[in-house]
C-alpha cells in the first residue's frame, strides 16, 4: 500500500519538474479588469436584435450582472480603482453591437465603476451593515427558482425593503448605486443557481432571456488560438491532474474501506458503546458516568424530583464542581428507543442561544440492576416554567415588564431555530410548560424531544401529528402539514396565555370550552383589544405597547398559515417601532370530529425543569380534544 502511494507521488513530482505551470501574462494584475464580461454576451446578442429603449440603463444592468459574478468569485462588489479604465474598455467592447461607447455616452465617470456605496466594498462589509435577521430573510426569500413570478416578487420585495431600511446612501455614482447592492448580493450569495442563471438575470437585473442562438458564456469572445507554450503547459497540468486524481481516488477508497471496518466493529460492541459512538460522532458533550449521576441526585431521591412527564422524571442534581443541574431520566428505556434519545441530544447540542436551554452532557449505561439508562443533563432554571407561574401555584402575578421580556425572549429563541440554525429546526411542542425562566426571568425554550429538522427547499413536512392540543396549528392537526409557521401558531397561543392569564382551552361558566385564540379574536374584532390583558396584573405597561403585543399574538395564532408572520418578523415588530400588519379576516369555522382529531394526535408529555422551591407541576391531559369544538 505504501509503495503504491510513493509511486503516485514520484510521478506527480516528475510531471511538475518537466512541465512547470506557464506564466499566462506578464501584465500587472492591478491594471487588468478582473470582471468576466463574457457571461453577459448572450444578453447583449439578444438585445442587438431588439435594442432596449434605454441603452444606458441596460448597460448598468449588464454591469450589475457581471459584478454579481465578481462578488461570487472574489467576495468584492467593485473592481479595484487601477483597473477602472480597462473595465470600461471591456464593457464598451462587449456593447459594440449596440453602438454605445461607455462611459462617455451615458455621462459616467471613469472611476465610478470602482466606487463603492457607503464604503461597502466586500461581502463582509455588506453583512456588517445588514442585521443578521434581515440577511437571513433575504437568503430565505431569494434562494429559490426565480423563474416563478411569485418567488421573484417575494425576493425583490425583500430586497427593496432591505435597501430602504439599511442602505440610505448617499450614492457616490450613478453606476453602482446603493439600490443595486441587495440585488447584486442576492444573485451572488443568496441564490444557489448563481448570476449565470437566466431566470436570476431576468428577475434581479431585468435582462431579457437570451435566445437559443445566443453564444454561450463559456468562452471569452475571442477565437484566437492559444500560444503553443500555454497549450503545452495546459496539457502538462491536465496530465498532472490525472495522476493526482488517481492518487486521491485510491486514498478515498482506502478510507472508505476503513470506515466499513469500523462500522462492522461497532456492530459487535455492547449497546451502550454503540449509542455513545452515535452521539460522540456529532457532539462534544460531556459523557457522565451513571455513578456520577446517582451521586449528583442522591441516588434519584424522590425529594430531588422537580418535574415529571410521560418520558420519566426530572431531578435536581449537584455536580462535583458544585453547579446545579436538571437531570432528565428517561424511563422504560430499550434499544428501540435509542434513536429518539440520540435525536434529542443531538438537536439540543447543535444549537447555542441565550434563549435556548443549554445541554451540559448525557449519560448512557446498561447495568444488571437498573437495565438501560438514558439521561440528559441540562442547566437548572431557578424560576421554573412559564406554566408554573401562570397556572401552577397561587403566587404574585407576573408584572408587565416580565411578561414583555418573556414574550420577546421566546420569540428570539424560536427565530434562531427557524432562521439561524442550519438546517432549520421546528420545535413542534411550544407551550408554557416548555418555556423555562432563569434567575432574571429570561425565557429559554426546552424539551426538543419532538423537534424536527426542516428540509431545505421543501414547503412543508408531512408527518404524524404530535404536540399538545390547544397549541397545535390547524393545518398540522388536520392534515399533518408541518412548517415553521406551525411553531408560530403555538407561539401565538402561548403569548395569549401570557398576556391574558387564561389557558389555551378556556372553560366558560356554562361548561362549554373555547379556544383562547377564538376568545381573543372576538375581542379584537369588536375593538376591545385591551380586554385581553390579564385583569389581575399589578403593574401594567403603556396601553399602545400592550395593544401591540395582543395584536401580534392574534396575528401569530391566525388559522390561515399564510397570514402568520415569520418569527424574524415577530422579533422585529416587538423590538422596534414597526406597526403590526393588518390582521386578515378568519375563515368560516370548520367543525372537526373529536375521534378524527384524537386519532391524528399522539400524546405529548413533555417535561420541565423547576427549582426545588416550587411545587412540581405534573403534566395532565387537560388539553384533551373537545368534542364538536371549532378547530378553525
Amino acid at each position: 500500500m505504501k509503495r503504491l502511494e510513493r509511486v503516485y507521488l514520484i510521478l506527480c513530482i516528475i510531471v511538475l519538474v518537466l512541465h512547470p505551470p506557464p506564466a499566462i501574462s506578464q501584465n500587472s494584475p492591478s491594471t487588468i479588469c478582473p470582471l468576466n464580461f463574457s457571461i453577459a454576451e448572450p444578453y447583449v446578442s439578444s438585445a442587438a436584435s431588439s435594442p432596449p429603449s434605454d441603452l444606458c440603463a441596460f448597460s448598468r444592468q449588464i454591469l450589475h450582472l457581471v459584478e454579481s459574478d465578481f462578488l461570487l468569485t472574489s467576495n468584492l462588489f467593485v473592481p479595484p480603482s487601477p483597473s477602472a479604465a480597462s473595465c470600461w474598455s471591456a464593457l464598451s467592447s462587449l456593447l459594440t453591437p449596440l453602438s454605445i461607447s461607455l462611459p462617455s455616452s451615458c455621462g459616467f465617470s471613469t472611476l465610478s465603476i470602482s466606487a463603492p456605496c457607503m464604503n461597502i466594498s466586500s461581502r463582509a462589509d455588506f453583512a456588517a451593515v445588514i442585521p443578521t435577521a434581515s440577511l437571513a430573510d433575504l437568503n430565505r426569500s431569494c434562494d429559490r427558482p426565480l423563474s416563478s413570478s411569485s418567488f421573484c416578487t417575494a425576493c425583490t420585495t425583500t430586497l427593496d425593503r432591505i435597501k430602504a431600511s439599511y442602505l440610505p446612501g448617499p450614492d457616490v455614482s450613478n453606476v453602482t448605486d446603493c439600490a443595486s447592492y441587495p440585488f447584486i448580493y442576492a444573485a451572488a450569495a443568496a441564490n444557489r443557481f448563481g448570476p449565470r442563471d437566466p431566470s436570476n438575470a431576468n428577475c434581479l437585473f431585468f435582462l431579457p432571456f437570451p435566445s437559443s442562438s445566443s453564444p454561450t458564456s463559456s468562452g471569452s469572445g475571442s477565437s484566437a488560438a492559444l500560444p503553443a507554450g500555454i497549450a503545452g503547459g495546459a496539457c502538462a497540468l491536465v496530465f498532472l491532474a490525472a495522476f493526482c486524481a488517481c492518487y486521491f481516488l485510491h486514498r478515498r477508497r482506502h478510507r472508505r474501506r476503513g470506515r466499513l471496518r469500523k462500522q462492522r466493529l461497532m456492530l459487535t460492541r455492547p449497546e451502550g458503546d454503540r449509542l455513545q459512538g452515535s452521539i460522540g460522532a456529532s457532539t462534544t458533550l460531556i459523557k457522565f458516568s451513571f455513578d456520577e449521576i446517582r451521586l449528583a441526585t442522591m441516588n434519584f431521591s424522590r425529594e430531588n424530583i422537580i418535574g415529571h412527564g410521560g418520558y420519566g422524571n426530572v431531578y435536581k442534581g449537584i455536580l462535583k464542581d458544585g453547579s446545579e443541574v436538571a437531570v432528565k431520566r428517561f424511563k422504560n428505556c430499550s434499544t428501540a428507543g435509542d434513536g429518539s434519545f440520540v435525536h434529542e441530544v443531538e438537536v439540543i447540542a447543535s444549537v447555542r442561544h441565550v434563549n435556548l436551554v443549554a445541554l451540559r452532557g448525557y449519560c448512557t449505561a446498561t447495568t444488571s440492576m437498573e437495565g438501560h439508562q438514558r439521561i440528559i443533563v441540562c442547566e437548572l432554571m431557578p424560576n421554573g416554567s412559564l406554566h408554573d407561574h401562570l397556572f401552577g401555584f397561587a403566587g404574585q402575578k407576573l408584572s408587565w415588564p416580565a411578561r414583555q421580556k418573556i414574550a420577546a425572549g421566546t420569540a428570539r429563541g424560536l427565530a434562531y431555530l427557524h432562521h439561524s440554525s442550519q438546517p432549520a429546526i421546528i420545535h413542534r411542542d411550544i407551550k408554557a410548560s416548555n418555556i423555562l425562566l432563569d434567575e432574571n426571568f429570561e425565557a429559554k425554550l426546552a424539551d426538543f424531544g419532538l423537534a424536527r429538522y426542516a428540509p431545505e427547499g421543501v414547503s412543508h413536512v408531512s408527518t404524524r401529528v404530535a404536540g399538545t392540543l390547544g397549541y397545535v396549528a390547524p393545518e398540522y392537526a388536520l392534515y399533518g402539514q408541518l412548517t415553521e409557521k406551525s411553531d408560530v401558531f403555538s407561539y401565538g397561543v402561548v403569548m395569549l396565555e401570557l398576556l391574558s392569564g387564561k389557558k389555551a382551552l378556556i372553560t366558560k361558566e356554562d361548561g362549554q370550552n373555547w379556544l383562547v385564540t377564538d376568545w381573543a379574536w372576538s375581542l379584537v374584532k369588536k375593538g376591545e383589544t385591551l380586554d385581553v390583558i390579564d385583569e389581575e396584573m399589578e403593574e401594567l405597561g403603556p396601553k399602545e405597547v400592550m395593544e401591540k403585543y395582543v395584536l401580534v399574538a392574534v396575528l401569530c395564532s391566525h388559522p390561515l398559515l399564510h397570514a402568520r408572520p415569520t418569527m424574524d418578523q415577530v422579533v422585529k415588530i416587538l423590538e422596534s417601532d414597526l406597526s403590526v400588519p393588518s390582521i386578515p379576516d378568519r375563515p368560516l369555522s370548520i367543525i372537526a370530529n373529536k375521534d378524527d382529531i384524537e386519532r391524528s394526535m399522539s400524546s405529548s408529555s413533555s417535561g420541565q425543569f423547576f427549582s426545588p422551591g416550587y411545587k412540581p407541576y405534573s403534566l395532565r391531559r387537560d388539553e384533551s380534544p373537545i368534542e364538536g369544538s371549532e378547530i378553525l
